[in-house]
């Protein structure tokens, strides 16, 4: 048996922030006190960090403060920065993933203005702020030995933020090029809900982006955000817990992306699958449906890796008449599956192999293949089909190693 995997989900629904991720980690059991002890170390001025219980619409969480009495004398640059954390007495995995942090932000930071990433100074989020949000994030999932973290789509926010540059739009520019490659969406207040502290922790941590993998849970904390709108729960929540293995296979998010069609010649379909197979797709299907004024229809679905789903979309827009489609990230369970090719008469034949735990085999030849072998030479494709698959239980049963004398099923 393997050592037990800790395993930490952010639930991003509003977004993410250092101070919420603090708080999120305290109410799932961090103490207080050991966050002090180990932030101590860094020199970064004189604060205290403090924590209380508050509602945020209808939920209850942990608000994480950090009162700054005296801070980091300005200008606080990435160099400055980096001794303050490498000089600390941190876990080295806090110190190494802190200045990976702190390069994401600089990078982030002068980008949107123009400078050198060394340049860049931390008067935004403030010096003190991050370290301590930072520094302390990264220590609280250290002290839950937390191995895997994964993550939510991250709820940007929307409307306009006022910053010591001006006016500017959510998401505001770090944070928009610290989104490159992350899943967002924008909902709730109008607001900014994911601050660059926030989506540049989460994305040092994360290893994979998506709904809600397989766990058992044991632990569930909300971190709150400074911000109380009306009726918005603006909080974090974390699951804490196991991953559960499945023993037939792995799990993989997909994106379904589906419509509904009634005015689409029937003899297009054919065409249309083919075309979503070919941007990415890895399984189309129609299924007939009733629609308004008891019109018939059919909803045509596709499922993609994410990194193919745009792909796919943009396919299903320019293929058919509708003028709008529907997508949901989802996961599917999949057995691992092989390839082998089998010996017929006419030719070889691939077949799709997947085996259980418990060594039940499921096997089936590729249509292509058999349709070409039938059209060449005349035969059933259903007759190809089945000598394919003799073919491969004859082959099985060959390479079936032989059981010991006495030895039971």
């Amino acid at each position: 048996m393997g050592a037990t995997v800790t395993h930490l989900h952010f639930d991003c629904f509003s977004g993410i922030s250092g101070d919420m991720i603090l708080g999120a980690l305290v109410d799932t059991g961090v103490p207080l006190s050991a966050l002090r002890r180990g932030l101590a170390s860094v020199d970064c001025g004189r604060y205290r960090l403090q924590a209380s219980r508050v509602r945020r619409a209808g939920l209850t969480a942990t608000k994480v403060t950090v009162a700054i009495t005296s801070g980091v004398q300005a200008p606080a640059t990435m160099p400055r920065i980096r001794r303050l954390i490498t000089l600390s007495k941190l876990p080295n995995w806090v110190k190494e993933r802190g200045c990976e942090v702190f390069d994401r932000l600089a990078k982030a930071e002068g980008l949107a203005h123009g400078v050198s990433p060394r340049a860049v100074r931390f008067h935004e989020v403030g010096a003190v702020d991050s370290l301590v949000d930072i520094l302390g994030g990264l220590l609280g999932c250290h002290l839950l030995g937390v191995d895997r973290v994964t993550a939510s789509a991250v709820n940007l926010g929307s409307g306009m933020m006022e910053t010591a540059h001006g006016t500017l739009p959510v998401p505001g520019p770090a944070v928009a090029a610290l989104a490159r490659d992350v899943p967002v969406y924008s909902a709730g207040p109008a607001r900014e809900l994911t601050t660059p502290t926030g989506i540049a922790l989460v994305r040092t941590l994360t290893q994979d982006f998506g709904v809600m993998p397989l766990m058992r849970v044991k632990q569930i904390g909300y971190g709150a955000g400074t911000a109380n709108p009306d009726d918005w729960p603006n909080v974090l929540r974390v699951f804490l817990g196991e991953p559960v293995e499945s023993l037939d296979g792995g799990s993989e998010t997909v994106i379904q992306i589906e419509t509904n069609l009634d005015d689409l010649n029937p003899q297009l379909y054919e065409a249309v699958v083919e075309r979503l197979f070919g941007a990415g797709a890895v399984d189309v299907t129609l299924s007939p449906v009733v629609m308004k004024r008891g019109r018939p229809g059919v909803v045509l679905a596709a499922l993609a890796p994410p990194h193919r789903a745009e792909s796919v979309a943009r396919s299903i827009l320019r293929e058919t008449t509708t003028l709008g489609v529907r997508v949901h990230e989802t996961i599917r369970w999949v057995l691992p599956r092989r390839q082998q090719t089998v010996r017929t008469t006419d030719g070889e034949v691939r077949v799709k192999v997947a085996e259980t735990d418990q060594g039940v085999i499921k096997a089936a030849p590729e249509f292509a293949d058999c349709k070409r072998l039938a059209d060449r030479t005349g035969r059933p494709v259903r007759e190809v089909m089945e000598e394919a698959m003799l073919a491969f239980r004859q082959n099985r049963s060959v390479h079936r190693r032989p059981r010991r004398r006495g030895s039971r099923r």
